[in-house]
């Protein structure tokens, strides 16, 4: 059953990438709300290895770019090369044509290129000199960035982050789990093995968005979006698109911890996440304390 192969998707990536217990339910959150993830944190401490690890647990297409100043849109969406023997164009398909797509360091390149994951991302198609090529289903965005230092980046446009549905922050781990990746005490059995299929996640995200939502929890979802806006004196602090996002997520979250209905504990888990790379305040607040603000000063219906 595609539910037991979660759980065991979820062991194996915690035992692969020690300390990210966190991280791997939210990036697990994310696929199965249909959504992307952004996982930020200073380098070296397994972002890229999340990923990878998430990749090699799954059967369909994975594809990786390492963004670097130099890359062109053509490098990520493909282009059209013309065949002098025939006289036609062929079309040669970029990396974001694939299932799992990682977007390594996506703040090294300029935000022109950037921009050309907007449309895939947002309706899981690329338009290319005219013609509309739609992208293979699941399609998922995995991008990382380096917070700890802005030397050689491009922050991302608000529109962009606006296509994510979470933000994972991933910190360096306790002294415990550091002692154990040192001592090697990973999970080595099987990593390479892929046992889950586009299939499966396809089935597990259908079953994420028939989770029910009451209705007083719908106003709940749209209650805490009103106070973020309220609090960074922005209507426009986030958009239609955040409030779906975590009624989406709460939705996918729910599913994780095999619940049948939307509670408010999955609403405040993923609320964090969800708002965090969204919220523009008008007078400069710091995001976490909009957040916390929002969910204490937010009763729950």
């Amino acid at each position: 059953m595609p539910i037991q192969k979660l759980k065991q998707l979820h062991d194996r990536l915690t035992n692969t990438v020690l300390g990210s217990e966190q991280p791997t339910t939210l990036l697990l959150t994310a696929l199965l709300a249909k959504g992307h993830a952004l996982i930020e944190g200073a380098p070296g401490i397994g972002k890229t290895s999340l990923a990878q690890a998430l990749a090699n647990c799954f059967g369909g297409d994975f594809k990786r770019i390492q963004f670097t100043p130099d890359l062109l849109p053509s490098d990520i969406l493909g282009y059209h090369l013309y065949r002098q023997h025939t006289g036609e164009f062929d079309f040669i398909k970029g990396p974001v044509f694939s299932h799992l797509l990682l977007a390594d360091e996506v703040n090294r390149t300029s935000p022109r290129v950037q921009s050309a994951l907007l449309e895939a991302m947002n309706e899981a198609q690329v338009t290319i000199d005219g013609s509309t090529h739609p992208l293979s289903q699941p399609f998922m965005v995995i991008a990382t960035q380096n917070d700890t230092s802005s030397t050689g980046t491009f922050p991302l446009p608000e529109p962009q982050l606006d296509r994510f549905l979470l933000s994972i922050p991933m910190s360096l781990p306790n002294r415990q789990v550091q002692e154990d990746i040192i001592l090697g005490k990973t999970s080595t059995s099987s990593n390479n093995e892929a046992f889950l299929s586009a299939d499966d996640v396809i089935s597990l995200q259908k079953k994420a968005s028939n989770i029910q939502l009451s209705d007083s929890l719908s106003g709940y979802i749209i209650s805490l979006c009103e106070a973020v806006r309220h609090l960074a004196a922005n209507e426009h602090a986030v958009s239609v698109r955040g409030s779906l996002a975590l009624l989406h997520a709460a939705q996918a979250y729910a599913l994780i911890t095999e619940s049948e209905h939307v509670l408010p504990d999955h609403v405040q888990y993923v609320f964090p996440h969800v708002m965090r790379h969204r919220i523009i305040s008008d007078e400069g607040s710091d995001p976490e304390e909009i957040i916390e603000q929002a969910i204490q000063n937010t009763p729950v219906a």
